[in-house]
Parts: C-alpha cells; structure tokens; sequence
C-alpha cells in the first residue's frame, strides 16, 4: 500500500477533518497538500476554527447533506461560499420505515443496509458527485467537502476523487477508514435507536466502500468508464484535474 497518513486537522467545532493531499498515486507522484479538505458539518465551528479554515484558504465549502440536515444545522461562514450538492440520507429513511413496521434490523440487515446506500451513491447520485468533481476542477483554490458526519458521502466522493488522481484502492480503503479513528459523534445523537444499529451507522467498515466498488466494476465497467460515463467526465476534465491535484 502506497499511503502515508493523512493530516488531521484539529478543530473544536468539527470532527474528522483532514486534508486529502500526501498520497501515492499508482505512477509514483504525491497529492497536492493544502486544496482539498474533508470534514462533517461545518456548523459549529469557533471562532478560533474559523480562523484556521481562513489561514488554509478555504473559499468554498461542498455541502453533501440532505435538505433537513442543512435546515437543522446550517451556517454561514464569511469568506466561504457553501455549495449544496444534496444528497438526502436514504439509510435514515430506511430505517425509519423498519421502524413504523415495528421491525428492528440485525446488525448482518444494517450492514446490507448501508451497503446498498453505498450502491446508491454509484448509481442514483453519479451526477451530483460529477458536480462536485467538476466544481474542485472549476475553482482551484482550497475547497472542503462535507456531509453531517463526514464519512459515507464524503467517505465516497474522497474514494472518486483519489481514484480519478489514480490512487490505488487499498489507500482509498486507508483513507476512508481514518473516520473510524477521526469522528465524534454529536452527544446528543447518544442513546438514539438500539445500540447495535447504532454501532453499525456511526461507523464505516471496509464492506460499506467494496459494495460501492463492485457496483461500479460490475454496473459501469469499472472506474475510468463510471467517470467518463455516468460521473460525467470528459478524459480532458479528468486529465485536468490531476494536472491540478498531483505533483511530481
């Protein structure tokens, strides 16, 4: 494996926020250190935090969360434009029907539960994670991306963008991973639905990311065809954006 760890940015307001430069690609360069970052929620940054996120140059936040998670915790951060490339949390609902049916899903159900989200994010969502690709290429200045915990839709697009830099998968997996290590969960969530569901969706777990990898060999051809295809990327945008994100 080609990894090196990734940067942890500590911050009092937010958890799980690194800096995706410093990796491998398969052809031996590095990642650009200091553009793109990934986070959970931006919503309770101090005001020491917000320094921090000026002193890096952050001029756009990608903001993957639902129409009602924005609603619940939005911000406003000057000098940081919010894009909403939405993506609603299907899994919560999911879970919500079980519920109202008075069925409470195994952890093995849970599991198969999040995978299919992850199956979801590859075949329902590739548009908006094209967008987000498109809108790191269309502003390169420092840029972080986000959902509420940081971890299933940023965990993916983390996986498309390292994979369009050509990063190899098992430092994708290392990558992802990291928020098992990185996030904190919101008190407040604690003691909602039964611990071992819970267990299963606070955190991400190497199945979680395969499912998405094997929709994407098995439904789209593999990676180079999803992002030509389905993402949405022209071979010139894709070279650009290493051209932009990688170094010798």
């Amino acid at each position: 494996m080609s990894s090196s760890p990734a940067v942890s940015i500590r911050l009092q307001g937010a958890s799980n926020f690194r800096d995706l430069g410093g990796y491998r690609t398969q052809d031996q360069r590095r990642v650009k250190s200091g553009q793109v970052f990934r986070s959970d929620h931006l919503a309770a940054l101090s005001a020491q935090d917000l320094d921090q996120l000026q002193a890096l140059g952050v001029r756009h936040s990608l903001d993957f969360r639902g129409v009602a998670e924005y609603t619940a915790t939005p911000y406003d951060i000057a000098g940081v434009q919010r894009v909403a490339l939405t993506i609603e949390p299907t899994v919560i609902a999911r879970m919500q029907a079980l519920v109202a049916q008075g069925i409470v899903p195994s952890t093995d159900e849970t599991v198969e539960l999040m995978r299919e989200t992850y199956r979801d994010f590859v075949n329902c969502n590739a548009g908006t994670f094209g967008r987000f690709l498109k809108h790191l290429l269309e502003h390169p200045t420092p840029q972080v991306f986000h959902c509420t915990a940081g971890k299933d839709r940023t965990g993916f697009a983390a996986a498309l963008l390292l994979s369009a830099l050509g990063v190899d998968r098992a430092t994708i997996e290392h990558d992802y991973l990291l928020t098992n290590a990185l996030y904190k969960r919101d008190a407040r969530l604690e003691g909602m639905g039964h611990p071992h569901v819970m267990k299963v969706l606070w955190q991400v777990q190497p199945e979680f990311l395969q499912a998405a990898f094997e929709a994407v060999d098995t439904q789209h051809g593999g990676m180079h065809d999803y992002l030509h295809g389905a993402v949405g990327l022209s071979p010139q945008e894709v070279s650009e954006l290493q051209q932009m994100l990688v170094q010798d």
